[in-house]
């Protein structure tokens, strides 16, 4: 065999094993994006297990809003993120053609509509200053909490993706203001009631147990670690969701979130 063929193969053969082993290397490691604040603290411990139980280095990524999480983990620049439900993924699939795939459960984090001003619903003046989530299916989710409260009266209250123009009825005369949900806990002063995530509670100082109307236990909204399509049975995010699924990190959910945090896998 000619000597250049022989070092051509042999350059090709140590390449493959350089790629063989950087993709173990990934398996090894993992980039994950989380909301910044109590849900990353959470994740941490998740961290702690992987690395205790599958020798797994997972690096956490925070974000402060909710939609470039799924562009990063759309081009790549993540392998999962965990802070998104259902609805909310689905209808960012519908909107953006992303391709993903749910690879496990984590927490229902109840949304809850708080007030510095008033200590009841029944105190919230006709003509009130309501604040919205302006993301896909949280504003409606908390509208449709509304209607349920017989304060207002949807068109169609099975409609996760509602906005204020869906409202049919309308008998207190409120204002609806739709603001990013990170600036909830900050514009409440501003406003007679404001529905803000459990994410945003915490470090605000407020717990599910302060809000003049909030979702059950029965919830559907449960959060999920969401990964590209086809990933999600890779072994390293497998180790990823059962190091998540731990009692550990329930206990850290507990601890911060109170009945704020309701496992979702169980």
């Amino acid at each position: 065999m000619p000597i250049s063929l022989t070092r051509a193969l042999s350059t090709a053969a140590l390449g493959l094993g350089l790629v063989a082993g950087a993709a173990h290397a990934a398996e090894d490691s993992i980039k994950v994006g989380t909301m910044a604040g109590p849900e990353t603290d959470v994740m941490q411990v998740a961290k702690q297990v992987a690395q205790e139980r599958f020798g797994l280095d997972v690096e956490i990524v925070e974000f402060t809003d909710y939609v470039t999480p799924n562009a990063a983990l759309a081009d790549g620049s993540l392998d999962a993120n965990a802070y998104q439900h259902e609805p909310y993924m689905q209808a960012m699939i519908q909107d953006r053609g992303y391709d993903f795939a749910i690879a496990g459960k984590t927490f229902v984090y109840p949304i809850g509509a708080y007030s510095s001003r008033y200590d009841s619903l029944d105190e919230l003046p006709d003509g009130a200053t309501i604040a919205l989530p302006n993301d896909p299916t949280n504003e409606g989710r908390a509208l449709i909490l509304l209607h349920d409260k017989g304060l207002i009266e949807l068109n169609d209250p099975e409609n996760l993706e509602a906005t204020p123009i869906d409202i049919a009825e309308n008998p207190h005369d409120y204002e609806f203001e739709e603001i990013e949900a990170a600036q909830m806990p900050r514009i409440l002063p501003d406003v007679d009631m404001a529905f803000i995530n459990s994410t945003f509670t915490q470090p605000a100082g407020l717990t599910l147990d302060d809000a003049l109307v909030k979702e059950g236990p029965e919830s559907p909204y449960v959060n999920l670690i969401v990964v590209r399509g086809g990933d999600e049975d890779r072994e390293a995010i497998r180790h990823l969701v059962d190091a998540y699924q731990s009692e550990a990190v329930v206990e850290k959910a507990e601890a911060l979130f109170q009945s704020g945090a309701v496992p979702g896998w169980e």
